[in-house]
C-alpha cells in the first residue's frame, strides 16, 4: 500500500501551550542547577544535560544525488552536496558518569557552510545543528513533563556514583528480559539499564519534529559502513574501567573511519504523527525513514583533551541554530529554544571563556 502524501508545513501545525512559560522557567532552574553542582564539585563548568562525551569528530555529510522531490528539501535540495561537520558523541546525563552507569546516549551533528534563509535565533551563523538520541520518542510529551523529568535528574547529581552503577548492574538483564517479550523497557533504561552497546552501531533519533522545507519530519541515523553495522549487537564489558566507550569507539575510528546513514521520516498523518506530543513514537508502517544523505568519518583521533577543550569547551550545539527549512516544531523544541542559550551562557561565566559560533569547521587537534 503506497504511504500517504507528506502533511505540508504550515505554521498553524503547532498549539502553544498556556502553561509552556511556567515549564520552561522550571527547566532553566534545573539546568542551571546541574551545571552549578558539577562546577562545584568538579571545578570545571559541564553541559547541564549530554555533559560526557565519547567521540568527538570531523566528518562530512553528502547529500544522496537521486533523491524524490519529496526528499529534496532544505540542507538536501542540492544533489551531490557534500557538508563539512563535526560530531560529538555523549551520555545523557549532566555529571560524567563512569560508563558502568549505563544510560542513553546521544550524538550531535553540527554542519558548516549552509545556505539559507536562517532561524531568528541563528541569523549571524551559517551552520546547522541537529541533535539526536537513542530512543525512537523523547521521555516526556511536552515541556511540563520535560520540567518533571529534568528536576529529577538534577536532584542525582553527583549522588552515590558506586549505587548508580549497582542499579545499572540490576537493571540491564531485565531490560533485556523485557525486551526478549517484546514490552517496553524505556522508562528503565532512562534509570540506568541501558544495554552495554557499543556508540557507533547505535540507532539514533531526533525524537522530535522539525519543519523539512516544504513538510514536515523526524530524522534518524543508522549504521551504514559494515564496521559500524557489524558493532550493532556487540555488547561491552563495562566493568573494564571508567571511560570503556571513549576506547571503544577509538579502537575503531583510529583505524578504519567508518559511514552512517541520514533518513527522514515525512508526517503524512498528524493523528498518528502529533507535532506536540513528543512522546509519540510516528509508526514507520505510516511512514518509512528513508535515506537523504550518508555521513562519512575517516580514520582519526576520536577523543582526546585537546579535542575536548575545543569541542566540549568550544562549541555549543543547539537545535534552534539553523536555517527556517529546518525550523524545530513543538511544545519540547520550543522550550529548547529558550533554556539551551540560558545554559550555554552560565557555562561560558563559569569557564571565563566566551563561546563564539565558528564560520567554518574547525581543525580539530
Amino acid at each position: 500500500m503506497q504511504p500517504n502524501p507528506p502533511i505540508p508545513y504550515r505554521a498553524d501545525l503547532e498549539t502553544i501551550d498556556p502553561d509552556e512559560q511556567t515549564a520552561i522557567a522550571d527547566i532553566t532552574e534545573s539546568m542551571l542547577y546541574i551545571i552549578g553542582k558539577t562546577h562545584e564539585d568538579l571545578g570545571h563548568a559541564q553541559r547541564s544535560v549530554h555533559a560526557k562525551s565519547h567521540a568527538l569528530l570531523e566528518a562530512s555529510v553528502t547529500v544522496h544525488p537521486d533523491l524524490p522531490a519529496e526528499l529534496r528539501q532544505g540542507l538536501f535540495s542540492r544533489p551531490g552536496h557534500s557538508y563539512p561537520a563535526v560530531i560529538r558523541i555523549s551520555t545523557i546525563p549532566g555529571d560524567p558518569l563512569r560508563d558502568s552507569v549505563s544510560l542513553p546516549r546521544g550524538l550531535a551533528i553540527k554542519l558548516f557552510e549552509v545556505e539559507g534563509e536562517r532561524l531568528q535565533d541563528s541569523l549571524d551563523d551559517t551552520t546547522q545543528d541537529f541533535l539526536f538520541a537513542t530512543a525512537p520518542a523523547f521521555a516526556a510529551p511536552d515541556a511540563a513533563g520535560f520540567a518533571k523529568n529534568l528536576k529529577l535528574i538534577s536532584r542525582t547529581t553527583d549522588r552515590v556514583e558506586w549505587a548508580k552503577s549497582a542499579l545499572s548492574w540490576i537493571l540491564r538483564p531485565i531490560v533485556r528480559g523485557l525486551e526478549a517479550m517484546g514490552a517496553d523497557a524505556g522508562a528503565l533504561k532512562a534509570m540506568g539499564g541501558y544495554p552495554e552497546t557499543h556508540p557507533l552501531g547505535e540507532h539514533y533519533y531526533t525524537q522530535v519534529p522539525s519543519r523539512f522545507g516544504d513538510y514536515v519530519a523526524k530524522l534518524d541515523i543508522v549504521p551504514r559502513s559494515a564496521n559500524f553495522r557489524a558493532l550493532t549487537d556487540l555488547r561491552l564489558d563495562l566493568s573494564e574501567g571508567p571511560d570503556v566507550l571513549r576506547h571503544a569507539v577509538a579502537d575503531v575510528m583510529e583505524r578504519e573511519g567508518g559511514e552512517w546513514t541520514l533518513r527522514a521520516q515525512l508526517c503524512r498523518n498528524l493523528e498518528t504523527m502529533p507535532i506536540e506530543d513528543a512522546s509519540v513514537v510516528w509508526p514507520e508502517e505510516e511512514s518509512p525513514y528513508l535515506e537523504i544523505a550518508t555521513i562519512r568519518v575517516a580514520p582519526q583521533t576520536s577523543w582526546s583533551m585537546d579535542r575536548s577543550r575545543a569541542v566540549d569547551d568550544g562549541l555549543t550545539f543547539r537545535p534552534w541554530r539553523g536555517v527556517e527549512d529546518h525550523r524545530p516544531l513543538g511544545n519540547v523544541m520550543r522550550a529548547r529554544r529558550h533554556v539551551y542559550p540560558i545554559a550555554a551562557d552560565r557555562r561560558s561565566q563559569l569557564t571565563g571563556c566566551p563561546m563564539h559560533e565558528p564560520k567554518t569547521r574547525p581543525m580539530l587537534p
